[in-house]
């Protein structure tokens, strides 16, 4: 089953996650019609080569034109102007830098297999829940809610404040009228009783006057009420998701419905300011002893000026943080001369601002980094495919400064690593006799100076962003907090399922929680420190747990990911409970593990039975990414054989554990089936006899006997010959030496 299939078979909730990043940039009827094409291409290989990235693309708009010819005959208007349109979008945006959607669909697939693999997981960890309460939906509601009713509110003090100016016209033409009469009409009956009409009316301005400046103040009151309380935690709740999505977590979303509301409660602000400009114009033409306007009108418009500043500051944000291109699963790490991108957005969307605000990049004012490229942009509605207010730096680049002797700054390890910097922007907004100066900033970024340091400075962003909810304290690992031991274990499920589409169980949680403390111990009482995930090594070893996980996270990745998507590698179990787990099974149960002594190796451990009864296990030298480049790891399980004393070879694995048979649980992943290969007898070839390598151990009856080193070269004919009759052409033509230890 495809991806996408699977994709499509999820809850309504995770559809909805889905639904989230497939936008203009990517449509998702493209998605859905290229499935297994676009699935079967290298994308996150070609987001790092331009060369194949435009090869992609140039195939990408040929598979785009053929579903475009298919559809023209099946004449469906509205696809074949969907297609069109793609085809238009393909060729125009990405012909000059094909990497970027090679970039955005390789981003794509990877937040599929993070859903498909959260949806898989039958427990929400603390974190998770804690973002997804209900008591947040709840208020979410409330927010819109609110909203709507001041956007309604102010709507009707509009059609106050136009009755307001019809009955002051009235009033001053009948005024005026009296005003125009001969001094002996004025003394007749009938101009007293208009002049008390007119009083009467003056009593009613007077009323209708302080009636709206009442409204007025109740809708600036509730506007500022609401961003006060509610629409803060809104925003700080979303800062928040897009924090813990940073590390892994779930997609964050809300961001349109925040806009929604600052965009609201603006517009309601400007209305307002209008209404008190007009009875600022009403009292030019008319005041009288008492009037409430040149009272309250000043305090009004300072409140509604002052709210309009506070909510263009907070509209300022960071929609995507900085994060390299070239490893898009590490947002917030950047390394010096490597462009990085970042998207800021203004969440008060006013047609009168497109391109009117020009946004400054710069970095933190240590002078030790300068930002190179283009880091001034104006914000526009054209670019998203939202329309929203925003802007996208896409050629940012971090230099390091020399210093004063000429030299470049510290980049020992732990100084780069743990030191955080922070991306800043600026702009000024001039609206309608307003200017306000707004600035924002990324979350801390870590600043590399070589591949080899990324790890660790990634270390540093989970912890940082795990550990607090400060946007900006960038003196954080001066003294940096403990983390609660159950977050971590959910922040560390979440590495697996966004970096290789499959998280951790609870049995694999409880193994790392193990190795992590030393013990077994309460997930919600145990406080872990800083030092004992990154700095300190596991006892008796030279690595830390972090060095030691992220070792079994490349090995995932580039060597055996689909074995780990299916769920067929146990992979963090101890070597006790591995024994306990088999010593029952079938002879020839095996289980996958990674290494824990050695540094991105995976073995296997098979059960077998002595001719006495007695139970043994077998455990092969871990293979490393060194040997499964040579050989693919589903191969080495279908040949792998072993030599028990003079015995002919045979395949000790039969049983994945439980009990599934080993062709069914990777037969699909074998690169090949058996292929006939020439005899020795055949000739090498230019006067050579031809040799092998073969997977083939030999148990040794005696433990403490040496592994000779024949073991690993080449056989001669007549071994060959030998094994030859036992052994598939498949298992020599393919084969790697490996040796094996007996326990």
């Amino acid at each position: 089953m495809s991806q996408w299939s699977q994709v499509q078979q999820l809850e309504i909730k995770f559809l909805e996650q889905v639904d989230q990043f497939y936008d203009d940039n990517f449509p998702m009827e493209i998605r859905h019609l290229l499935a297994q094409w676009i699935e079967s291409q290298d994308w996150e290989a070609a987001a790092n080569n331009e060369a194949m990235a435009m090869i992609l693309l140039q195939n990408l708009i040929i598979q785009v034109d053929e579903q475009l010819d298919r559809v023209s005959q099946e004449k469906n208007l509205l696809l074949i102007h969907n297609l069109k349109r793609v085809r238009k979008l393909l060729q125009g945006k990405y012909h000059g830098n094909p990497m970027h959607i090679a970039v955005i669909i390789s981003n794509c697939l990877r937040e599929e297999r993070r859903i498909l693999a959260a949806a898989s997981m039958p427990v929400q960890g603390p974190l998770e829940k804690s973002l997804q309460s209900s008591v947040v939906s709840e208020r979410q509601r409330n927010v819109e809610h609110k909203v709507s009713a001041i956007k309604n509110s102010a709507q009707m003090t509009d059609q106050d404040v136009k009755y307001l100016e019809d009955l002051q016209e009235e009033f001053d033409f009948r005024y005026k009228t009296i005003q125009s009469l001969e001094q002996n009409d004025k003394n007749s009956a009938l101009i007293k009783q208009e002049m008390l009409a007119l009083q009467a009316m003056l009593n009613t301005l007077d009323y209708k006057r302080k009636e709206v400046l009442s409204k007025i103040g109740r809708v600036i009151h509730e506007i500022d009420m609401l961003m006060s309380n509610m629409l803060t935690e809104e925003l700080l709740d979303w800062k928040r998701r897009q924090q813990i999505a940073c590390i892994g977590g779930p997609l964050h979303g809300g961001l349109d419905q925040l806009q929604n509301c600052f965009t609201l409660l603006a517009e309601s602000l400007f209305q307002v300011r209008r209404q008190l400009e007009k009875l600022d114009e009403l009292l030019t033409r008319l005041t009288y002893d008492g009037d409430p306007i040149p009272v309250q009108r000043p305090q009004l418009l300072e409140k509604v000026n002052f709210l309009l500043y506070n909510l263009f500051r907070n509209s300022f944000v960071v929609e995507r943080q900085p994060c390299m291109p070239t490893h898009p699963q590490r947002p917030l790490v950047l390394k010096t001369l490597i462009q990085f991108t970042v998207k800021l957005r203004l969440l008060i969307k006013l047609p009168e601002l497109n391109y009117q605000i020009r946004v400054k990049a710069t970095i933190d004012n240590n002078r030790r980094f300068v930002l190179c490229g283009t880091h001034v942009k104006a914000m526009n509605m054209d670019e998203s495919a939202n329309g929203s207010l925003s802007v996208e730096f896409r050629h940012l680049q971090p230099k390091e400064m020399k210093t004063s002797a000429g030299s470049k700054g510290n980049e020992g390890p732990h100084m780069v690593t743990e030191e955080l910097h922070s991306i800043s922007f600026e702009t000024q907004v001039c609206l309608y006799g307003l200017t306000i100066n707004l600035e924002t900033s990324s979350l801390p970024v870590v600043m590399i100076s070589n591949v080899s340091q990324l790890p660790n400075a990634w270390a540093s962003i989970i912890w940082y962003n795990l550990s607090t909810n400060d946007p900006q304290n960038l003196s954080f690992f001066n003294n940096p907090p403990a983390a609660t031991l159950s977050q971590l274990l959910e922040v560390l499920s979440w590495q697996f399922s966004s970096y290789v589409g499959r998280g951790l169980n609870s049995e694999q949680l409880n193994m790392l929680a193990e190795k992590l403390t030393g013990q077994q111990v309460s997930y919600n009482d145990y406080q872990l420190s800083w030092a004992k995930f990154c700095k300190e090594h596991l006892p008796g070893k030279s690595f830390t747990f972090w060095v030691w996980l992220e070792a079994i996270l490349d090995l995932i990745k580039k060597h055996i990911l689909p074995l780990w998507i299916d769920g067929y590698i146990m992979g963090f179990v101890s070597k006790e409970k591995e024994r306990i787990l088999l010593k029952d099974k079938t002879p020839g149960t095996f289980l996958l593990r990674f290494s824990e002594s050695n540094l991105g190796g995976i073995t296997f451990t098979w059960v077998d039975q002595l001719e006495n009864g007695d139970v043994t296990f077998h455990s092969v030298e871990p293979y490393n990414k060194g040997r499964l480049s040579a050989l693919p790891f589903a191969d080495i399980l279908r040949d792998y054989k072993v030599i028990m004393a003079d015995n002919v070879p045979e395949n000790p694995l039969k049983y994945l554990y439980p009990d599934i048979p080993k062709d069914k649980a990777f037969g699909k992943h074998y690169s090949c089936q058996p292929n006939e290969v020439s005899k020795p007898s055949d000739g090498g070839g230019k006067g050579y006899v031809p040799s092998v390598f073969i997977p083939v151990s030999k148990i040794l009856n005696d433990p403490t006997e040496p592994h000779s080193p024949s073991d690993l070269l080449p056989m001669s004919p007549s071994v060959y010959a030998v094994l030859r009759e036992h052994l598939s052409p498949t298992a020599i033509e393919t084969a790697v030496s490996c040796k094996l230890s007996h326990s």
